[in-house]
């Protein structure tokens, strides 16, 4: 068998020509997991074999997450870092979301961990969120389908899928008992802003917020970005609300979300109308 020698002053080390092939096969597969590094594949962690149909996807799985835990920085209002509410923005960052979301958080990337450690976002942030974003880009980042509005028809029907949309987007700033954050994010619980007028935050949903704004007499000034939902969805989370934490009662409908979105952004001085308690 043909061999080649290697020399130098301390050593004589011979290969065979197959011990070379599989040398140089190690250092390649060495520099494409530094690229791209495999699923950490351990216990119930691991990736599992499911068909691609199961795997997460974007619209049905991730959006919500990053609308509930991540848009307060990542949004199309953001000036400086990434819009990860837009597909094609989060498709493209994907292996930095990841590192970000998963690696860091388990010690394994030197970058800080996303969302920043004990922040609003971070305390609501599960582990099984933290688990689909990882599956969801070691399955190639599918984008899918938006899941089903259940178009509702009655005001029941409203609140009972308006919950769900709470629980999963708006409860990590405003609690998910609507007392929201003092001097970060106001509550909706009670709130004479809120029910002062419906149609501006109907308003306010659609398009996002920022500036100062008064509500039971207290001042906050921070930012609620736009979310990317529909009619439908807007119709049912603000219903929920309404109907929550003692607030008004309102029923908010798909039409009127569609009126809304004709209009103007409500200008953050907008005077505050009677109070639908008074």
């Amino acid at each position: 068998m043909q061999t080649i020698e290697f020399t130098n002053q301390r050593r004589q080390m011979r290969l065979s020509w197959p011990s070379l092939a599989a040398a140089l096969v190690s250092y390649v597969c060495a520099g494409a997991w530094a690229q791209n590094p495999p699923a950490v594949n351990s216990g119930s962690e691991a990736l599992s074999a499911a068909p691609a149909s199961q795997a997460p996807t974007y619209l049905r799985d991730i959006q919500p997450i990053f609308m509930g835990n991540c848009s307060r920085c990542h949004n199309q209002q953001s000036r400086f870092v990434y819009n990860w509410l837009d597909y094609k923005t989060a498709y493209a960052d994907r292996w930095e979301i990841r590192r970000r979301v998963w690696d860091s958080w388990k010690g394994s990337y030197y970058k800080e961990a996303m969302p920043i450690a004990n922040s609003p976002e971070s305390l609501a942030l599960t582990d099984a969120d933290r688990l689909a974003i990882r599956n969801w880009v070691d399955s190639g980042g599918t984008k899918g389908v938006a899941t089903d509005a259940n178009d509702a028809k009655s005001k029941t029907e409203r609140i009972q899928l308006g919950r769900r949309l709470f629980t999963s987007i708006c409860a990590a700033c405003h609690q998910p008992t609507g007392l929201g954050r003092a001097n970060m994010f106001p509550p909706l619980a009670g709130s004479d802003y809120l029910n002062a007028d419906k149609s501006r935050a109907i308003n306010i949903v659609i398009f996002g917020r920022q500036g100062e704004v008064v509500v039971n007499g207290m001042k906050y000034n921070n930012s609620m970005p736009s979310f990317p939902l529909s009619d439908q969805d807007i119709a049912n989370v603000m219903t929920f609300v309404y109907n929550s934490f003692g607030n008004s009662g309102f029923e908010v409908t798909p039409e009127e979300v569609k009126a809304q979105r004709t209009q103007a952004p409500a200008p953050v001085t907008t005077p505050a109308a009677k109070s639908a308690f008074e």
